[in-house]
């Protein structure tokens, strides 16, 4: 009778929404607390034991430590914020989540139901500002509704291609009190986010590559999401087919492996962007044909058919038509190419010698333009900065249990392609977005999920002020996070387009006071101020230890790297050029 009497016990619908978040796995909350979601925080105190609550510093902060915490698990990273200001402060978070395919759901409190539209305080209409720029949307409009919300939006942000949900809840819902339905059925009959590709789309595939003399896998962020890493290590060295990645695709495949030809695209090597102007038959994976990667378009990967798999069939000959178009899921798709590579009339292909003399060429590119930086030894370049980074930690043994995190612009790019990643999800940046400031608070994020390992944000000081004073959570919660700082006192990609097409003309670039002797600001003065250790260095000589203290720190730690300005990120591809147009010095 008394488990009986419990079931049946009314809950406020603040306890109801927590409950639910246990229910589907939620281990973390990034919340920060107002008017109208104070309930949902007074009920987070409720089960400190079950879900930890960090407190950011600022709503995005909150929002890109949930980002941080879902690139790197695959898990929804939920935040929380109350109506109006704070719920705007997560637009960013919301678009750059859409963008980047990152499972997000935001919690929003909303004004009571009854002052709804009369611009009371605090009141912005949340869902009408989100709508293009989340997977889905909610603005609850019964507490009966809360369940049914809570298992639809853990499933359409986890299924099909990730994105962010946004759960807009009134606080008058989040008082009042009923009997929840723990399983309620969901209502999305027009969402059907499962696809096999069939096995004669598998077997046109195939035919393709049996018929092709120079083939090129471009491999993207759906690679990660999708989970596909080992297959397409096994399908790739099955065929020895040669394999480019997008930013957002880095990790997908070793960076080690001889076909791996690193990024592609603007920033991208030479030789994996001469390989896919050349290719005869380009097997697009998990990949939206970006801008960043295809310059002109007209122009790209014009030589050869196209194979495109995604699971989103929207993004099938949207920017670039496809000779074979598959919608379905990624993972599947090349664990079924895998398979038919077994049956006797498709063993043939799985003869790496197929294709020497395309790898002939492709090893004469890379001998002819391999990635390399006229290295000074009067300054610490920020490539030369970060290849010690990668250098130290894998004479160390650390490579494995290190995340890299990065904000936006050169070191960025630099990070892109000096430091190798050779498995998934240890890679996170603001790839479709750009958005500056993502960089410490989703590598505090990353390191909430994966505790026993070494995160570090590689950042510019543009992007480390945008959000830096998430030091101050970082420091309370014990989060240790490491900052590596490549600090040129400018907003360094956009001096680079400065000097490159404009005159070098400063256009409001300079981030520094004017002072020639003195950075500006003390990055180990602020970090200080939050009780962050910090050091700032500027001799080449004094890296390699300086490297090894940030490394070793126990809690956060900033390592200050002035790095001259004059630095541009080459190649590069100029924007709506080619690779014929590559810029190499």
């Amino acid at each position: 009778m008394a488990e009986k009497k419990s079931a049946e016990t009314p809950m406020n619908g603040a306890d109801i929404l927590v409950q639910s978040l246990i229910r589907n796995g939620v281990e973390v909350v990034f919340a920060y607390p107002g008017g109208a979601s104070m309930p949902i925080h007074q009920s987070l105190t409720k089960v400190q034991n079950k879900i930890r609550t960090i407190l950011p510093r600022n709503e995005q902060g909150g929002g890109f430590m949930a980002h941080g915490y879902a690139r790197t698990t695959g898990k929804v990273g939920v935040c929380l914020a109350t109506s109006g200001p704070g719920a705007t402060n997560f637009v960013t978070i919301l678009a750059d989540a859409k963008m980047d395919s990152i499972p997000v759901i935001a919690i929003t409190g909303q004004v009571s139901t009854p002052v709804i539209g009369t611009d009371a305080f605090q009141e912005t209409p949340i869902v009408e500002v989100c709508r293009p720029i989340t997977k889905h949307h909610y603005l609850l409009q019964k507490t009966e509704d809360i369940t049914r919300v809570m298992k639809e939006a853990f499933y359409i942000a986890t299924t099909g291609r990730p994105g962010p949900v946004i759960i807009d809840i009134p606080k008058d819902l989040q008082q009042k009190e009923i009997i929840p339905n723990w399983d309620p059925p969901m209502n999305l009959p027009g969402y059907k986010p499962f696809r096999a590709a069939e096995r004669g789309e598998l077997i046109k595939i195939l035919e393709l590559i049996r018929n092709s003399k120079k083939p090129f896998i471009y491999g993207g962020g759906g690679v990660v999401g999708s989970g596909a890493s080992e297959a397409l290590k096994q399908f790739a060295s099955s065929t020895g087919i040669p394999v480019g990645l997008t930013l957002h695709g880095l990790g997908g495949f070793p960076a080690d492996h001889y076909l791996c030809l690193q990024m592609l695209g603007m920033h991208g090597t030479v030789y994996s962007n001469m390989a896919i102007n050349e290719a005869d038959l380009l097997l697009a994976f998990g990949v939206r044909f970006d801008d960043r990667v295809t310059g002109k378009l007209s122009e790209f990967a014009k030589h050869g058919k196209i194979v495109h798999i995604d699971i989103d069939p929207s993004e099938l000959n949207k920017n670039k038509i496809a000779h074979v178009g598959i919608h379905g899921d990624l993972k599947g798709a090349v664990e079924g190419l895998n398979q038919l590579l077994q049956e006797d009339s498709f063993k043939d292909l799985s003869k790496g010698s197929r294709y020497g003399d395309w790898m002939k060429q492709i090893d004469k590119w890379r001998e002819e333009d391999p990635m390399t930086f006229n290295d000074r030894e009067d300054a610490i370049l920020p490539q030369y900065a970060i290849k010690r980074l990668y250098e130290i930690l894998k004479e160390r043994k650390q490579l494995d249990e290190t995340i890299i995190t990065t904000g936006v612009g050169q070191h960025q790019m630099f990070a892109a392609q000096y430091f190798k990643f050779n498995k998934p999800r240890h890679w996170v940046t603001s790839g479709g977005l750009g958005t500056m400031g993502f960089g410490l608070p989703s590598a505090m994020g990353a390191q909430v999920a994966h505790p026993s390992n070494l995160v570090v944000n590689i950042d510019g000081d543009g992007s480390f002020l945008m959000n830096i004073q998430e030091l101050g959570c970082a420091y309370a919660e014990k989060i240790p996070v490491k900052t590596l700082l490549l600090n040129n006192q400018h907003l360094g990609m956009v001096v680079q387009w400065e000097d490159r097409f404009h005159g070098s003309n400063r256009g409001h670039t300079y981030l520094g006071a004017g002072m020639e002797n003195e950075p500006y600001p003390n990055f180990v003065q602020i970090a200080k101020g939050f009780k962050v250790l910090g050091k700032t260095i500027s001799s080449k000589k004094d890296l390699d230890a300086a490297l090894e203290e940030m490394i070793d720190s126990n809690g956060p730690f900033v390592l200050d790297v002035m790095v001259p300005h004059q630095e541009h990120v080459l190649p590069m591809i100029p924007s709506g050029k080619t690779v014929k147009d590559i810029i190499k010095v």
